[in-house]
């Protein structure tokens, strides 16, 4: 194949894409409560690969109408706000639509404004979500609206408040460090590599956090935040922890001493 076929092939991906991505905003947009649609995500910020799921997000007011949403016909499963816990995971779907995969993130905009006017004054909690070491923090849905692209509807569009910089980068930084102790003390000392690998990998999470969030940048996953924020290094770490006491223990002051060192 011809390198100009080729690129015929990627400009005509393009083009259905953004057809596709027109339409299914128009109709996502059509349900009863849904106020606006915006990709999220890797394709959204230029990051995806060719197989990546479509991420989008669902805004919303009042009750959003569920059974609209599946009656819009897509194979897949539709769940209800509420049913992934709620907080900041309220519900979604996970579907198929012209062979595409599609993740469906309902946001309530009453609930997302509210931590929006928290962070502003640099509160936020961290909540336990599923396939997350460390947790997510509240102000994730505002750093979506920051860096999503709205295909449907109107958005605000925040910056990084200067007071969500300092308490995030403390907060992060000193659960960081308290997962660093604990993983030397409790098992560590004991020679068990499951809860010591377990804990730094976690105060490593919390590290990059508190450095993104120190420079004023979003995190909105764990994929790639370790990268960004000068930790690389660090990851290559866990593949020679060890199993004794002594081995551990120098992991653990390993990390310890790169957290410290916020050059």
């Amino acid at each position: 194949m011809s390198d100009d076929f080729r690129d015929i092939l990627r400009r005509r991906a393009g083009v259905d894409d953004e057809g596709f991505l027109r339409d299914l905003a128009e109709r996502l947009a059509g349900v009863r409560g849904v106020v606006a649609v915006a990709l999220g995500g890797s394709r959204a910020w230029g990051e995806h690969r060719p197989d990546s799921d479509w991420d989008l997000g669902i805004y919303y007011r009042g009750r959003l109408d569920v059974e609209g949403v599946r009656g819009l016909g897509f194979s897949g499963q539709v769940f209800a706000p509420g049913d992934w816990g709620g907080g900041v995971m309220n519900g979604g779907a996970w579907l198929d639509v012209d062979g595409r995969r599609v993740d469906l993130v309902y946001r309530d905009l009453d609930d997302v404004e509210r931590w929006w006017t928290e962070a502003r004054a640099g509160r936020f909690a961290i909540e336990r979500l599923p396939f997350h070491l460390a947790g997510v923090p509240t102000y994730l849905v505002v750093g979506e609206l920051a860096r999503c692209r709205v295909l449907a509807g109107a958005l605000p569009r925040p910056d990084f408040p200067d007071p969500l910089r300092r308490t995030a980068h403390h907060e992060w930084h000193s659960a960081a460090l308290l997962s660093v102790g604990f993983a030397e003390a409790a098992f560590a000392a004991q020679g068990d590599p499951l809860g010591c690998a377990g804990n730094l990998a976690r105060a490593v999470m919390e590290e990059a956090h508190a450095r993104l969030a120190a420079r004023g940048e979003w995190a909105l996953n764990e994929k790639r935040i370790v990268a960004q924020a000068g930790l690389a290094h660090l990851r290559w770490r866990f593949a020679t922890l060890g199993a004794g006491p002594d081995e551990l223990g120098a992991a653990c002051a390993e990390v310890r001493a790169a957290l410290l060192d916020e050059r």
